[in-house]
């Protein structure tokens, strides 16, 4: 397995799919098939990408085939990024100290992020307060 077999297989975004699919638990084919929306053959091309690449495993159950995420190559990735996230880390802290010098510092107040009794963006009710009487 190599680090360019697995960036090639999750560049797909169906593949990802699957991988997202999987991250939740164990599946079978017809289980992937019907929660992306793929063609049986189509699915089955794509989890041979990932289990070639290293990123799934499969094993026989009667006559179904059970896909699962492996570990390991997931794991690579993740070390991989850490120097990459440890850049961006540094990057936000840095900006929030210089948002805090100009601003005056952090708030002890907790700010809300949208007016009391105002819609979201989402079109969703404002959060009810705990405090407030229930009707």
């Amino acid at each position: 397995m190599s680090d360019d077999a697995l960036w090639a297989a999750l560049a797909d975004p169906r593949r990802r799919a699957i991988v997202a699919l999987l991250l939740e638990r164990p599946r079978t084919v017809g289980e992937i098939v019907e929660a992306c929306g793929l063609s049986q053959p189509g699915t089955s091309k794509h989890l041979r990408v990932l289990r070639d690449a290293g990123l799934v495993r499969v094993r026989q159950d009667a006559q179904r085939r059970v896909y699962a995420l492996d570990p390991a190559p997931i794991a690579a990735l993740d070390a991989w990024l850490a120097g990459y996230r440890r850049l961006w880390n540094e990057s936000l802290d840095a900006l929030g100290h210089r948002l805090d010098d100009v601003t005056g510092g952090p708030s002890d107040q907790r700010e809300e992020p949208f007016p009391p009794g105002r819609r979201q963006p989402n079109g969703a009710a404002p959060p009810q307060d705990a405090s407030s009487p229930k009707d």
